[in-house]
């Protein structure tokens, strides 16, 4: 019943394993995106989604009209930790990627900017 209840985020985590795990000769190349560092924002953008599908579900699930800190810093911690998982498995594992720590600090700040956005939301309307 757990995976029904979260499978948006479920689905999500696997769309950016598959982004992850693209060989990186299959990613377009464009000079003017690099400098406006680009992909770090789509990695940010990603894991605020996959954070803010994350508390949803809980909500969801839970039923829950609040929610308390520790089931906001608990899915931001398995949500960075899986961003650090993927980052390991790009410098070993996938093909023609490499492992970046300024990725890791993309997704870790997508994170955490979804975790302040909603701490602030439930502070203010205690629902989101």
């Amino acid at each position: 019943m757990i995976v029904i209840n979260y499978l948006r985020p479920i689905m999500w985590a696997f769309f950016i394993a598959l982004l992850c795990g693209m060989p990186g000769k299959d990613i377009p190349q464009i000079s003017w995106l690099e400098w406006i560092s680009f992909d770090k924002w789509v990695h940010s953008g990603m894991f605020f989604i996959l954070y803010f599908l994350c508390i949803k579900s809980y909500i969801k699930a839970k039923h829950a009209a609040s929610l308390k800190s520790s089931i906001f810093i608990s899915f931001a911690i398995a949500c960075i930790g899986y961003g650090g998982i993927l980052e390991i498995l790009q410098g070993t594992l996938f093909i023609d990627r490499s492992a970046d720590l300024s990725d890791f600090i993309a997704n870790s700040f997508g994170v955490f900017a979804c975790y302040f956005f909603l701490k602030q939301r439930f502070s203010l309307h205690q629902k989101v």
